[in-house]
C-alpha cells in the first residue's frame, strides 16, 4: 500500500484551495471594479495596478482545468480546411484522438502519425503545436491520456505494462502504415511496444518511430531530474510522492502521483524565470499592453494544468527508467518477457534531440541506436537542433521550421518506399501469371 506518509497531501492541498476561496471571491470583485469602463479608476495608473495584482492572485491561486486543443482548421495549399475532433479508440485511461481534416474530394495518400503525449503530469494539450504543424499533410492521432483523479477504482490499475499494452492496441488499430512519435516520457515504452512486437514477428509493427528528447539512457549527460532519481531510490520516491485521491473525485482513494506535486518541480526547477515572466505580465497589465499578457496568459493555462499518475505507472517507471537503468542494459521486461531491442529489424528509427535539453540531456536518446544494432543504416536518421531547449524539440518556431520537415521527410520517403516496394511486387507477381498461363 502506497502514500502512508502522504495520505494528508492530497486533503492538505484541497483545504488550502478550499480556505483561499473567500480571498478569490473579493479579489475578483475588485478586478471587476477596477475593469469597468463606467468606473474613473480603471483608467489611472492607480487602478491599472489595482486590477493587475487581482489579475495575478487570481491566476496564482487558480485550480486549471484541462485545456482544449481547440484546432478548428488548418490550411492545405493555401486553402484552409475544416478540423473535427474524434474519438476512435478508448480505454479507462487513455482516448486516442483523430483530428479529421475535411478535405473536399478524394484524399491522396498522407503519412499517419500515432502521435505518443508524455504521462507526465500534463495534458496531450501541451502538444497542441506538434499537432498543428503536423495537420497540414499528415493524418494526425494523438494519445488524450486520463487525469487519474477522475477514473473510478473499478477500472483497476494502470502501470507501465499497461501503457505499453496500450501503444501496441493502438497500432493494432491503425495498421501497418503508422509512424509512432514519441515526445519525452513515452520513448520507453514506444521503443518497448515495438521491440515486443518485432519479437512476436507482429505483422502490424509499425513503418518508424520517432523518439523526441526521450529518456532511453540516462546515464549519458544525467540532468538533475536523471541524478535525484539515481541519488533517492525507489524507496524515497514511494515515501514521499504518492498520495491518495481524496472525495469527492470519482478516483477516490486511488493512490496517485498527484500533478500539483508534479507542478511544484517543475516551477522549482526556474523559480526565478517564472517570478520574472509574472512580473513582466504585471507591468504588461499595468502598461495596458494586452497582446503580451495574452501571451503570458496562454502559456500558463497550458503549464499550471496538471493531471494526476497512478502511483503505480509513476513507480515503475522511475524505478524502470531512471534508477535501474533497465533497458539500456537489457534488463527491461514487459509483464515476462524480455524487451530485447536487438529484435527490431523492420522498424526505422529517427531520434531528436535538443542542444539545451535540460530534462533529458544530450545523447540520452541518441543511445536507441546505439541498442537497435538490427536497424539498417538507411532507416536510422538522428538529429540535434542547436539552440533549444526540452520545450523547443517539440513546440516553438525552431521545432516548425527546422524539426518538423525533417521528421516529415523521413515520412514521406518510408511511405514512398513502401509503395514502391508493393508496385514492384505487383509487377513481379502480373509477370509470374502471365510466365505461368503462357
Amino acid at each position: 500500500m502506497y502514500g502512508a506518509a502522504m495520505s494528508f497531501a492530497y486533503h492538505a492541498y484541497e483545504a488550502v484551495h478550499m480556505m483561499v476561496s473567500p480571498a478569490r471571491g473579493m479579489s475578483d470583485a475588485l478586478h471587476l471594479a477596477f475593469k469597468n469602463p463606467a468606473n474613473p479608476w480603471t483608467y489611472t495608473p492607480v487602478g491599472r495596478t489595482i486590477a493587475a495584482s487581482c489579475e495575478l492572485f487570481e491566476r496564482s491561486t487558480r485550480r486549471y482545468g484541462k485545456p482544449a486543443f481547440g484546432l478548428a482548421e488548418t490550411t492545405i495549399n493555401g486553402v484552409k480546411v475544416a478540423v473535427e475532433e474524434r474519438v476512435v479508440w478508448e480505454r479507462p485511461f487513455c482516448k486516442l484522438v483523430y483530428f479529421d481534416r475535411k478535405i473536399p474530394g478524394r484524399r491522396k495518400p498522407q503519412p499517419k502519425i500515432l502521435l505518443v503525449a508524455p504521462m507526465s503530469g500534463h495534458y496531450a494539450t501541451l502538444l497542441r503545436g506538434t499537432v498543428e504543424a503536423f495537420l497540414p499533410g499528415h493524418e494526425v492521432y494523438i494519445t488524450d491520456w486520463t487525469d487519474a483523479r477522475t477514473v473510478p477504482l473499478a477500472a483497476g490499475p494502470f502501470d507501465l505494462d499497461d501503457y505499453i499494452d496500450y501503444v501496441i492496441d493502438m497500432v493494432h488499430t491503425l495498421g501497418p502504415d503508422t509512424h509512432v512519435m514519441a515526445v519525452c516520457q513515452p520513448a520507453v515504452p514506444v521503443i518497448a511496444a515495438v521491440a515486443r512486437m518485432e519479437a512476436e514477428n507482429d505483422a502490424s509493427a509499425p513503418r518508424s518511430m520517432t523518439l523526441m528528447g526521450g529518456p532511453i539512457d540516462t546515464r549519458r549527460s544525467p540532468t538533475a531530474v536523471n541524478l535525484l532519481a539515481q541519488e533517492r531510490g525507489i524507496d524515497w520516491f514511494r515515501r514521499n510522492c504518492v498520495t491518495r485521491v481524496p472525495f469527492p473525485h470519482l478516483g477516490m482513494f486511488r493512490d496517485v502521483y498527484p500533478g500539483f506535486m508534479q507542478l511544484s518541480g517543475f516551477m522549482a526547477m526556474n523559480i526565478d524565470r517564472h517570478i520574472s515572466a509574472h512580473y513582466e505580465m504585471f507591468k504588461h497589465l499595468v502598461a495596458g499592453d494586452g497582446d503580451s499578457a495574452e501571451k503570458h496568459r496562454d502559456f500558463y493555462d497550458e503549464y499550471l494544468a496538471v493531471m494526476d499518475l497512478t502511483a503505480e505507472f509513476y513507480l515503475q517507471t522511475v524505478d524502470t527508467v531512471f534508477v535501474k537503468h533497465a533497458l539500456p542494459k537489457g534488463e527491461m521486461m514487459h509483464r515476462d518477457k524480455p524487451v530485447d531491442l536487438k529484435a527490431i529489424r523492420r522498424v526505422a528509427l529517427m531520434t531528436v534531440e535538443g542542444e539545451k535539453d535540460d530534462i533529458s540531456g544530450v545523447g540520452q536518446t541518441n543511445a536507441a541506436h546505439d541498442l537497435c544494432v538490427n536497424i539498417p543504416s538507411d532507416k536510422r536518421v538522428h538529429y540535434l537542433q542547436k539552440g533549444v531547449g526540452h520545450y523547443g524539440v517539440f513546440n516553438g518556431s525552431r521545432f516548425r521550421a527546422e524539426i518538423a520537415p525533417r521528421i516529415s521527410d523521413f515520412m514521406v520517403s518510408l511511405d514512398m518506399e513502401a509503395a514502391k516496394s508493393r508496385r514492384d511486387d505487383s509487377v513481379a507477381t502480373a509477370r509470374k501469371a502471365l510466365k505461368v498461363a503462357g
